[in-house]
């Protein structure tokens, strides 16, 4: 690989290295080829960047907009995924690794497009929860909402996943509608250069939406404020330094940190060497301790089995240890490549000799024989596992995260013995549990969550499905509380709310309908002339309600739809007990007839832009209705949402009242309905 310059991209323009910049080298020959780094940046002008052109630009796209360009953006990515395998290599990463790195950032982004669509609406307002009934007759009331903050997102990413750690935070930032700045670690970063460089290319991103820093962020800390955002991926000793700028606590500037994090592997008491769950815990640890060459804030620092499996699990993990082949994650057959730099090597054999005070080697060594030409000056190492005989004395196997294919196994007397030993991590991202019995998964869920952000059991019924301990999937949260740093990303729309404010609306139900862009009972419900159930798409407008006319209920409709349906339950059919139930006045109608009713009364049964009815929800049954009562319907338009070129889902609410206008039930039903087609 030739010598090569690893620019930022700020303000606008790309910036080669300048004072400060630092030498990278090749993880696997230890030679170097790339420099990066420039303390002449002018950092204030990339925060004003990212402020005036990149926020407004996204800002005035709707979340289902910043979807499409997300899903656009994984799209283009996907198209170009070899160059990026072509240049992690030199991170000491195999091709297995890549997948983690690369395809699992670009399926991130996936995700998060996906769930922008069907999660969000094509809007620029995220509504939370339900109304909040303030005043007696409904003419003052309350709605939490998420608008985007106003700044920017400052990523700062650790040198491990140099695409995925970048993808998975930028994905919800850029759907909450907040511009990027990221920061990787100089030692990866020339991988993150070129997927931004993808990026940018694509053309799909508004000016200013990614900016990106190779080396140090200079005083960009202190020039942040309340609308401003900052992540971190890294260790607890820099994540430190970092919450601890004073002008982030003094304005009050979000900081996520994800950090150290001794995760713990608990094999149940029921999974004996004759089980599928034991050969599912030694392919797990196995793969926990050797992907990326351990280098995982996720992976297995702490293997917990019963006192009487730790001897069969030493032996049984150091069999399929001993096949794993070290060296140039190129060359054939090689299964583990090189720690990231000869300075992550010796950090991790630092850390494992103080795990070594503490533990016995039971398999690796210091020196690892390598395959591949010219890995003699790389940084690799040996997987190595350790036994602990008193995990209740210790302190470093507990306390010291040896970033790299290093674990520690220990036994446990009982289940709440082995929640001690996994709590004593004071806070991880994951743990995770092989057991086949549900009450040992209860007991440590109720011992263990507080002390984890994940929990991950697996066994013989889902291990064929499972995404494995070390996988944060997009859906879920990830982070964890106390040593692995407070902090949470992902989990899905939740993960875009980091990036956004909640306010508290108050007002009438008009105000708050044209703030949601959801009609709220008691706004205006304006008509017109025409069936809804005629009306396209767009032609249809927010509050627009159809008033039907009464429809009376008879005792021989109460019978006819209970032998119809066979639903003779006694309070439709029984007087006598009807009357004895504390709901009923006596028989009365099912729920399900009044429904059944309310669906002939208002719809328009000729052929229209209404293409399916996809379910209803919220459905609520508030008075009985008797024999001699009568029903009327008002359906209203609540909600539109475009769901793809074709069609969007109208969410209509609908209300039923009697002869005496009190509310009998209500629901909210969804169709589909097609948009008008353009004239050619």
């Amino acid at each position: 690989m030739s010598q090569q310059d690893i620019q930022s991209f700020v303000h606008g323009e790309w910036v080669s290295p300048g004072t400060g910049a630092r030498n990278i080298a090749n993880a696997v020959t230890g030679e170097v080829f790339a420099r990066a780094g420039n303390d002449g940046l002018d950092y204030a002008a990339m925060l004003e960047f990212g402020r005036s052109k990149g926020g407004p630009a996204l800002r005035a796209m709707t979340f289902h907009d910043r979807a499409r360009m997300l899903k656009a953006l994984a799209a283009y990515l996907s198209t170009r995924k070899q160059e990026l395998y072509d240049i992690s290599f030199a991170t000491g990463a195999t091709q297995k690794d890549h997948l983690v790195d690369i395809d699992g950032g670009i399926g991130t982004m996936f995700v998060y497009a996906s769930k922008g669509r069907r999660e969000m609406p094509d809007d620029h307002v995220y509504v939370d929860g339900d109304i909040e009934h303030l005043s007696r007759n409904g003419t003052f009331l309350g709605q939490h909402i998420y608008t985007p903050l106003q700044g920017v997102a400052v990523h700062i990413n650790a040198f491990n996943f140099p695409v995925w750690g970048m993808l998975e935070k930028v994905a919800p930032s850029l759907l909450a509608g907040v511009p990027s700045v990221v920061k990787p670690a100089t030692v990866s970063c020339y991988v993150t250069e070129l997927c931004v460089r993808m990026m940018l290319e694509s053309g799909l991103l508004p000016e200013g939406a990614l900016q990106l820093v190779t080396g140090g962020i200079g005083n960009t800390l202190d020039m942040l404020n309340c609308q401003d955002a900052v992540t971190f991926t890294g260790s607890a000793d820099t994540a430190m330094k970092l919450r601890g700028n004073a002008n982030l606590m003094q304005n009050g500037v979000r900081f996520t940190a994800e950090q150290d994090s001794l995760n713990a592997s608990i094999l149940g008491p029921d999974a004996t060497p004759d089980t599928p769950e034991f050969a599912l815990f030694i392919k797990e640890a196995t793969r926990e301790m050797t992907t990326k060459a351990g280098q995982k804030c996720t992976a297995i620092r702490r293997i917990i089995a019963p006192d009487g499996l730790v001897q069969p699990v030493i032996e049984a993990l150091s069999e399929q240890l001993a096949k794993v082949t070290v060296g140039d994650p190129q060359a054939e057959g090689v299964r583990m490549g090189a720690l990231v730099s000869t300075s992550q090597k010796a950090d991790v054999l630092e850390k494992a000799s103080l795990i070594g005070s503490e533990a016995e080697r039971v398999f690796g060594s210091d020196t690892v024989d390598t395959i591949g030409n010219g890995c003699e000056n790389g940084a690799f190492v040996s997987p190595m596992l350790f036994h602990c005989a008193n995990p209740d004395a210790a302190q470093n196997i507990h306390n010291t995260e040896a970033f790299g294919p290093v674990s520690t196994i220990m036994g446990y007397r009982d289940v709440a013995h082995a929640v001690q030993l996994a709590n004593k991590g004071q806070g991880s991202l994951v743990a995770s549990l092989i057991t086949h019995d549900n009450n040992v998964a209860r007991e440590v869920a109720l011992g263990s969550g507080a002390f984890h952000g994940r929990l991950y059991i697996n066994n013989r019924d889902s291990m064929n499905e499972s995404t494995g301990h070390g996988a944060p999937m997009p859906h879920m949260v990830h982070g964890g509380p106390g040593r692995a740093g407070g902090g949470e990303e992902l989990g899905g729309i939740r993960g875009v709310k980091h990036f956004m404010q909640r306010t508290a609306i108050q007002g009438s139900p008009d105000i708050l309908t044209s703030v949601t862009g959801r009609w709220v009972p008691n706004a205006a419900q304006p008509s017109k002339p025409q069936h809804p159930f005629t009306q396209h798409f767009g032609e249809l407008s927010l509050g627009q309600t159809l008033h039907t006319e009464p429809r009376l209920i008879s005792m021989e409709d109460i019978e006819h739809f209970a032998e119809f349906t066979g639903d003779n339950f006694y309070a439709h059919m029984d007087q006598a007990a009807a009357e004895r139930n504390p709901f009923f006045p006596g028989r009365v109608a099912h729920g399900y007839l009044l429904l059944s009713f309310a669906a002939g009364m208002f719809v328009e049964p000729n052929e229209g832009p209404v293409l399916a009815n996809t379910g209803l929800d919220n459905l609520r049954f508030m008075k009985p209705v008797e024999a001699g009562d009568s029903i009327k319907v008002a359906l209203t338009v609540k909600h539109k949402t475009p769901r793809n070129d074709d069609y969007g889902e109208v969410r209509w609410h609908v209300r039923l009242t009697n002869q005496e206008n009190e509310p009998v039930a209500e629901y909210e039903l969804l169709t589909m309905v097609a948009y008008k087609a353009e004239k050619s």
